[in-house]
C-alpha cells in the first residue's frame, strides 16, 4: 500500500480513545483532519510532518482550549455571515484591513472571523518555514488545521450555530461530533488526490466558508424534518462513555439524519482535510520551499 492508502488503516488505531464531543469539529474529527492530511503532502514537506504526525494530531484541538482563557478566541473559529450587512456595491472583504475598513473592528470580533484570521495564520506558518523553527512550524500548522475544520462546518458560519433559534438545541455537536463518530471509521472514504498549491488561498477559504453557509439551513431544516418524522421516543438514548452514562442521540436517530443528509458530513470532511494540507503546502511554497529536518528531536 501507498501512504495515502495506509493512513485510513493507522488513523482507526492511532484515534480509538478520541470518541470526546467538542466545539468545531470535535476532538474525534479534527484529529483526523490533520492525521490525514499529512499523507497529502508532497515530499520532502511529508517527511517532516509524518515525523511529527502525532502532534499535529493532539494539538489539533488547542485552539478549543485557548477558547476559555482567551477572550480574542472565540470568535477566530466561525463567522455569523448572517449578522454582517454587507453594501449591495461591496463583496465581502478579502483581507483583514479591508474588513475592519467596511465593518469596524468591534463588528468583527463581535460576529466571527475565522476566513480572516486563517489568512493571518497562513502567513504566520510561512514566515515560520522562513525562519525554520520547527516549534512553530508544528504549533501554527496544529492550529491552522483547526481553524479551517471549522470554517468547513455550516453551523459556524451562522448565527442559529446551536439551533437555538429554532428548537434545535445540540443540533451542533450532532452534526460535527456525533456523526463522524458514529459514521467516518466504517463509512466514509478519506483516501484523497494530493495537496495543491493555492494561488490566491484568501479567495479560496471563502468560497469554502460561503458553501458553509449556503449549507446550514438544510442542515437545520433536515433535522427539523426528521424529529417531526419519526417517534420521538427514538429520538434520544443513554449510553456509557469514559465510564460515565450520558444522554445523547441515538444511534437509530443519527443514522437517519445522516442518510438524510447524503453525503453532507463526509464531502466537508474530504474538503477540510485536502484544504489542510494545501495550506500547509502553500505556506511552505510561499516561504521559498527550505529545507526541514528529516528526523525528529
Amino acid at each position: 500500500m501507498n501512504r495515502r492508502s495506509k493512513s485510513f488503516f493507522f488513523t482507526i488505531i492511532f484515534l480509538a480513545g478520541f470518541a470526546t464531543p467538542s466545539l468545531g469539529w470535535g476532538f474525534y474529527a479534527h484529529r483526523l483532519i490533520n492525521y490525514h492530511a499529512v499523507f497529502l503532502l508532497p515530499s520532502p514537506l511529508f517527511g517532516f510532518f509524518k515525523i511529527h504526525i502525532r502532534y499535529l494530531a493532539d494539538h489539533a484541538t488547542d485552539a478549543d482550549s485557548r477558547r476559555y482563557a482567551i477572550r480574542e478566541e472565540a470568535p477566530r473559529h466561525y463567522i455569523d455571515l448572517d449578522r454582517y450587512r454587507l453594501p449591495d456595491s461591496l463583496q465581502w472583504p478579502i483581507t483583514w484591513p479591508m474588513a475592519v475598513s467596511v465593518f469596524g473592528e468591534d463588528s468583527l470580533q463581535q460576529h466571527g472571523i475565522v476566513p480572516w484570521w486563517i489568512f493571518i495564520m497562513k502567513f504566520r506558518l510561512q514566515k515560520a518555514f522562513e525562519k525554520n523553527d520547527r516549534d512553530q512550524i508544528l504549533k501554527i500548522a496544529a492550529d491552522i488545521g483547526h481553524y479551517i475544520g471549522d470554517a468547513h462546518v455550516p453551523l459556524h458560519a451562522t448565527s442559529n450555530h446551536n439551533g437555538q433559534f429554532t428548537d434545535q438545541s445540540g443540533i451542533h455537536a450532532f452534526w460535527e461530533s456525533r456523526l463522524p463518530e458514529l459514521f467516518a471509521e466504517q463509512e466514509y472514504d478519506l483516501i484523497l488526490s494530493p495537496a495543491v498549491y493555492l494561488r490566491e488561498p484568501s479567495s479560496w477559504i471563502w468560497e469554502r466558508v460561503l458553501e458553509s453557509a449556503a449549507s446550514a439551513d438544510t442542515v437545520l431544516r433536515v433535522e427539523k424534518e426528521l424529529s417531526y418524522a419519526l417517534n420521538q421516543d427514538i429520538k434520544m438514548a443513554y449510553e456509557q462513555r469514559n465510564g460515565i452514562v450520558i444522554r445523547n442521540y441515538s444511534k437509530r436517530y443519527a443514522s437517519a439524519y445522516h442518510d438524510r443528509l447524503e453525503g453532507m458530513v463526509e464531502r466537508r470532511l474530504r474538503y477540510s482535510i485536502h484544504a489542510v494540507a494545501s495550506f500547509w503546502l502553500t505556506a511552505w511554497v510561499d516561504a521559498g520551499q527550505p529545507e526541514l529536518p528529516q528526523k525528529g528531536p
